[in-house]
């Protein structure tokens, strides 16, 4: 049976997720992390910029998670993730475990059968597993879900049920229905009862903003560690408070001038990766975050959206601090 080396892991997030941030989060405490999502299909039909989401660096502890509803296609885009083969792949180093997606909820991806889609589908999400475990051998197959399509059809336990039979090693659950999107409450009893009924190790998932937040999802669903979404961004810090937090330790939050040069040192990453013009258009959105809360940044955030050059974005972000 897979044992989890960690408490907290990086969830994969589109658009956020780069080797940017995942260097961030990995600096201030993140013992897992994903990639952003891949389409399975992109990979198969040797799509250049989907396979640059999937290179890693430097020996991060990293998954990388793939999406789609096709078992073969699947099992394919995983066996070459797995090992490094695939087209226009950089770096030799492998994923610490591939993960699938069966919880996004984005109409694009839902209403295609793909992502939460899966949950309507448990025979072709079972299959899917089953192909992609028959063609990874070296490491972990995981499965990232929700609890149901809708609240009129709550099926997690059942489906995690399946999913571990199909083969998964471990199961990330998100605590809403793909109706539910990121708003409704979290269901905290039924990601209990699919940890009960499982013997794979449990990942709990969904708004968790703060330590106490990760706590709560530990105590009332028995999860085995958590993983960060939303609650990560502009705050890698996040990670070490809940450490120290589960450690019954003190934990020091950032300083503005801090959480200010941890943003500027973000877009440098992104700007040595992908170019000055690329890595400040990117990283623009994802900087923003960091200003939340920040006394007078709301100026700040609408002129880091316009801006062109690496100096022009670190001194709008420094502009801030006071």
């Amino acid at each position: 049976m897979m044992k989890l080396a960690y408490k907290t892991a990086l969830a994969p997030m589109a658009g956020f997720t780069d080797h940017a941030f995942r260097q961030i989060c990995r600096e201030c405490g993140a013992e897992m992390m994903y990639t952003e999502m891949l389409s399975a299909k992109a990979i198969h039909f040797r799509d250049r910029k989907t396979a640059e989401l999937g290179e890693l660096f430097d020996g991060e502890p990293t998954g990388v998670q793939i999406f789609g509803s096709e078992p073969l296609i699947m099992a394919e885009a995983a066996e070459k993730l797995a090992t490094a083969s695939y087209d226009y792949c950089k770096s030799k180093q492998i994923p610490l475990t591939i993960d699938i997606n069966m919880g996004c909820p984005a109409p694009k991806v839902a209403n295609n059968g793909e992502g939460s889609g899966l949950m309507r589908t448990p025979d072709t999400a079972e299959a899917i597993v089953r192909e992609v475990k028959r063609a990874v051998t070296n490491i972990p197959v995981t499965v990232k879900m929700r609890i149901g399509w809708s609240e009129d059809a709550i099926i997690g336990r059942d489906f995690a049920v399946r999913m571990e039979q199909a083969g998964a090693d471990a199961i990330t659950i998100h605590g809403r229905t793909r109706e539910g999107r990121f708003s409704a409450p979290i269901n905290f009893e039924e990601m209990r009862r699919i940890k009960e009924a499982v013997s794979v190790p449990v990942i709990g998932n969904g708004e968790i903003f703060t330590a106490d937040d990760a706590v709560r999802m530990i105590e009332r669903t028995g999860c085995d560690a958590v993983m960060l979404g939303r609650g990560s961004l502009g705050n890698p810090w996040l990670f070490a408070e809940i450490r120290a937090k589960l450690a019954g330790e003190a934990f020091t939050p950032p300083t503005d001038r801090e959480r200010i040069e941890t943003a500027i040192r973000q877009l440098d990453i992104n700007i040595a990766d992908k170019g000055e013009k690329m890595g400040v258009l990117q990283a623009r959105g994802q900087l923003s975050w960091y200003l939340k809360g920040i006394r007078g940044a709301a100026g700040a955030r609408g002129a880091l959206n316009t801006a062109n050059t690496r100096d022009e974005a670190a001194a709008i972000l420094r502009s801030v601090i006071r």
